[in-house]
């Protein structure tokens, strides 16, 4: 019997763009991340400068423990510039 029944194709799946990269298995980078997330959902989603901030401090941190590959900002989709601390995400209740 064949795996490609019929006429189907045969998928062959693609790599990703940026190549895979180790995951945070001593939760290095957590708090971070973890940061990044909860500014995410504070904002719903919605792009915001804090959660910018938040993202770029992130992947900072991966970059620095060689959990991924060194790249620049823009690159990354964040300006060279957005290296002012985060301030807190006004929060509405």
């Amino acid at each position: 019997m064949s795996a490609n029944p019929g006429s189907l194709k045969r998928w062959n799946p693609t790599p990703p763009e940026r190549g895979s990269f180790p995951l945070d298995h001593f939760g290095e980078c957590s708090t971070q991340m973890q940061e990044y997330l909860k500014c995410l959902k504070l904002v719903k989603g919605n792009n915001a400068p804090n959660c910018r901030l938040l993202a770029k401090s992130y992947l900072s941190c991966r970059m620095d423990n060689q959990l991924m590959d060194k790249s620049d900002w823009e690159s990354l989709g964040l300006p060279k510039d957005l290296d002012k601390p985060a301030a807190a995400v006004d929060k509405k209740d």
